[in-house]
């Protein structure tokens, strides 16, 4: 169950990465610094995430549920911003759309997880 919590982690972060690169202007035209330093952030959080998990002592399941719960309230802002100021492009509705995707999947899989899932290896 900890390797596939950790993948879960590792493969949400790259939508993140994918989003943050194409408002910086380096997949598209479009810059947007503003949603990509948002979206940079919750990379970086993800990131250290998923490095804490391979750590010896640590409880894989606090730190995804951890992870995972600040990069979907990150989105939900995100939600927010769309209905209330206006209209967005397909392509970014797209990418947010596959962002939720993967965070309820591995959200809800790290909930089934026993309450104790280290990264400690058996002696």
């Amino acid at each position: 169950m900890k390797s596939l919590i950790q993948l879960f982690v590792a493969v949400q972060f790259a939508p993140f990465a994918f989003a943050a690169g194409s408002h910086f202007g380096v997949f598209t035209d479009k810059n947007d610094h503003g949603a990509g330093t948002a979206e940079a952030e919750i990379v970086l959080v993800l990131l250290a995430g998923l490095a804490l998990t391979f750590t010896r002592a640590t409880d894989v399941r606090p730190v995804a549920l951890t992870v995972q719960g600040f990069a979907l309230l990150g989105t939900l802002i995100r939600v927010t911003l769309v209905l209330t100021v206006g209209p967005t492009t397909a392509f970014d509705l797209t990418v947010h759309s596959i962002m939720h995707i993967t965070l309820l999947a591995g959200l809800a899989t790290t909930m089934r997880a026993p309450r104790s899932v280290s990264s400690a290896r058996p002696a």
